[in-house]
């Protein structure tokens, strides 16, 4: 008989890291084959996976096996953006065999682990819930086909999965976790599963509960009705009056994040300026616990160019450049092929490629039609520009504004849009970007991590001060930054025509002439920006942090 134990942490744990630990996320992106990840959440978590593992820590990771992933981004035959559902297989993952019941809506449903062994991506040990499978009704088998679903029933059916089913899952491994960590607030159900368990004693769940936020903004944390929950099961049975006193909330606004905060012996924003955004948030509400700051961070002996760092380390400035040119080309070779256009490695290239949101701004450079058409036109000092990214599904603005960049490129042999934004295409856009645009409205972005991984490939940051960067930018030396201003008494159209012009003028005045007219000036930036960003946004900085400063005290 399989002993369950034994798919917990099949190696010998370093004693820094002894406390036991259950991970929640909704998502990871821990390789490019295995497609559980939308976007920033999931390469966080994979990236905290891959340094749990090389740190040797004893943390286990609980997610969801979504069978058709978040979705394969497609063209029509106009290029523009298809949504595709496609199913997924995945011989590499085990069958724990498993198997157990969750109540969702009132009635049983089956879950079925599955297991992603650390040695197979290096990664901690990951068990991913699947409620498709035939001893269940059709529709609570779709409750695990979609990533965040966009029926409102499904999505807390979702919820009820990762956070119930996953506590339970954890007591079916009899691996007894010191701490429970969720990654954002999608598991929160998990609170009152535990409440119970430790015989209806807050303190006993507090004392084991950390919570990491990822949201800037009070509106931005999800929010659901609280008869619809009750309804769903969401509560694991506890009576709605129980839940009322317990989490303090009397309307009908079930707040995910808020419980999340109440529940918690301590939590964090994933940047310093997200810590104080937080904190200045929630600062007026009672009973939520202390948030600290753990800045966001990825692997870089996932993500790093290694032979950039050979080359950098050894001083040898002509194996550098002549590596830096091939991954350029090398990318280049998958643009053509997906878009047509040859771009030319020896051409400065902008890259602007991560999740399309409105706030992220992606055409922001097109918004100007007159100076993008005579940065692209620019003979002195030649331009060319990659965008890639994936809208949600039916956030229809973004789509519309993907399709548009799309549009646009047909005027210009210079400018290209990519489909397929998944962990391998952007490596490679990072490897071929020169400069990495980022232009999210501030403060709107928690962290934003895409350019870290950039400056581990040899790209500098060119960014508003927002997330991360105002830890790392000095402008100039490691990157370029827009100078900030008081955005708080700007109109939005405000806000983006300052951002806007002063990227420009960045670009115009500083970006362009260096790399053209001063290689070795150049050069100097690139390289002073790998190494800013080589230990400092390593996750295993980050890793230890959570120890360090979440999981060990109290």
């Amino acid at each position: 008989m399989t002993d369950f134990r034994d798919f917990c942490v099949p190696y010998q744990t370093d004693s820094r890291y002894a406390r036991k630990v259950a991970y929640f996320s909704m998502e990871y992106a821990v390789h490019q084959p295995l497609k559980i990840y939308s976007g920033g959440l999931g390469f966080l978590s994979g990236s905290h996976l891959r340094s749990a593992f090389e740190l040797r820590q004893n943390l286990i990771a609980i997610g969801i096996l979504w069978k058709y992933g978040y979705y394969d981004q497609a063209r029509n035959q106009d290029q523009t953006l298809q949504v595709q559902w496609n199913e997924k297989i995945y011989n590499f993952l085990q069958d724990t065999g498993i198997k157990y019941q969750v109540i969702i809506h009132d009635a049983p449903v089956w879950v079925k682990v599955f297991y992603l062994a650390p040695y197979r991506f290096q990664t901690a040990p990951l068990f991913l819930l699947s409620t498709d499978l035939p001893e269940n009704d059709y529709v609570s088998q779709t409750i695990t086909h979609r990533l965040y679903d966009a029926n409102v029933a499904t999505k807390v059916a979702q919820f009820i999965l990762l956070g119930v089913g996953g506590a339970r899952l954890v007591d079916e491994l009899g691996f007894e976790p010191d701490v429970y960590h969720l990654n954002e607030a999608h598991a929160v159900s998990s609170v009152f599963y535990l409440y119970q368990k430790y015989g209806r004693n807050i303190s006993e769940v507090k004392r084991r509960l950390v919570f990491t936020t990822h949201t800037p903004e009070e509106a931005g944390n999800e929010k659901h009705d609280m008869h619809l929950c009750h309804k769903m099961s969401y509560f694991n049975g506890l009576p709605l009056e129980e839940v009322r006193t317990i989490t303090g909330i009397h309307d009908d606004h079930f707040n995910h994040s808020l419980v999340a905060l109440r529940f918690a012996r301590m939590a964090n924003g994933v940047s310093e300026l997200h810590g104080h955004v937080s904190r200045k948030m929630w600062g007026g509400t009672d009973g939520v616990c202390p948030i600290i700051h753990i800045t966001n961070a990825q692997n870089w002996k996932y993500w790093a160019d290694k032979q950039l760092y050979f080359s950098m380390d050894g001083s040898d400035t002509e194996r550098f450049d002549d590596r830096k040119r091939y991954l350029k080309k090398r990318a280049f070779d998958l643009v053509a092929d997906q878009t047509g256009k040859l771009l030319d490695p020896d051409v400065f290239t902008i890259v602007w490629a991560r999740r399309f949101a409105g706030y992220k701004r992606a055409d922001l450079l097109t918004r100007d039609k007159e100076r993008f058409k005579a940065l692209l036109a620019n003979k002195r000092h030649p331009v060319q520009i990659v965008w890639a990214g994936k809208p949600y599904p039916v956030d229809y603005p973004a789509i519309t504004e993907f399709n548009h960049l799309v549009h646009i490129s047909r005027d210009y042999p210079n400018m290209a849009v990519c489909t397929g934004y998944e962990l391998g295409l952007s490596k490679r856009l990072k490897q071929a970007a020169d400069a990495w645009l980022n232009n999210p409205r501030v403060p709107r972005e928690a962290s934003g991590t895409s350019g870290m991984t950039a400056a581990m490939n040899g790209a500098v940051n060119l960014s508003t001060n927002d997330g991360w960067i105002v830890e790392f930018i000095e402008h100039g030396k490691n990157g370029f930054v827009v100078p900030s201003v008081d955005y708080e008494r700007m109109h939005v159209y405000e806000q983006d025509e300052y951002d806007l012009d002063a990227i420009y003028e960045i670009l115009e005045q500083q970006v362009l002439p260096t790399y053209y007219e001063n290689p070795e000036g150049w050069r100097a930036v690139v390289q002073q920006g790998m190494r800013d960003v080589r230990f400092r946004f390593d996750s295993n900085r980050m890793a230890a942090e959570y120890y360090q400063l979440m999981y060990i005290p109290g």
